[in-house]
């Protein structure tokens, strides 16, 4: 997947303002090779921890929001102390670091950089931090306002029962009922049913 590395004195581009100066103490102290890199289907982004023989390395998309990309980066950071201070005897997002991660999200908070939706959603992400970047529902939906028109999608949720769909993966889709928090749909191809998330981003497929 092509990526580019991303100077340090550069990264605030990418950052929501004031943000800048704290996030780049941490890469700085721990040596962190920091990448951007182009929309990828399965994540938001990824840590690789440091060898004998290279640095931790960090990876994160290029094309979310500013705030997707703070928070996206403070997860990945959270895996790298977390490493720094257990190695590999902990779960990757177990308690240790989850502690971790509230910890960051939790120092970010407190700078009142974030819309006052954006804080409502996060401080209740510091309860119990999820295993995935912006995974809750409620931030996902929130942070979405803040994404470009270019890359804003739709959701499972917006679209109506029936409707066909597409995923990145160019599979189509019909919605079918919602069973609690899930959405049943059918694979239009096999008839195979899948459960989607409702803040699943897709793409309407208009019918002919």
């Amino acid at each position: 997947m092509p990526k580019k590395e991303v100077p340090v004195d550069h990264l605030q581009y990418y950052l929501p303002p004031s943000t800048g100066n704290a996030v780049s103490s941490y890469l700085h102290q721990y040596k962190v090779h920091l990448t951007v890199a182009k929309e990828r289907i399965s994540i938001l982004g990824d840590y690789r921890h440091r060898t004998n023989k290279a640095n931790h390395r960090i990876s994160v998309n290029g094309n979310l929001n500013k705030y997707a990309f703070l928070i996206t980066l403070l997860h990945e950071l959270a895996h790298l102390l977390t490493f720094e201070e257990y190695a590999n005897r902990v779960q990757a997002h177990g308690k240790e670091w989850k502690m971790i991660f509230g910890q960051l999200l939790k120092q970010f908070v407190e700078k009142k950089i974030f819309p006052e939706d954006i804080e409502k959603e996060l401080i209740h992400t510091l309860k119990s931090p999820a295993a995935s970047s912006c995974a809750e529902d409620g931030l996902l939906r929130v942070l979405r306002k803040y994404d470009t028109k270019q890359i804003k999608q739709q959701l499972v949720e917006e679209i109506q029962k029936g409707a066909l769909f597409r995923t990145k993966d160019g599979r189509i889709f019909q919605r079918g009922e919602q069973l609690r928090k899930r959405f049943k749909c059918m694979e239009v191809k096999t008839g195979r049913l899948y459960l989607f998330s409702p803040v699943y981003p897709i793409e309407i497929v208009l019918n002919d």
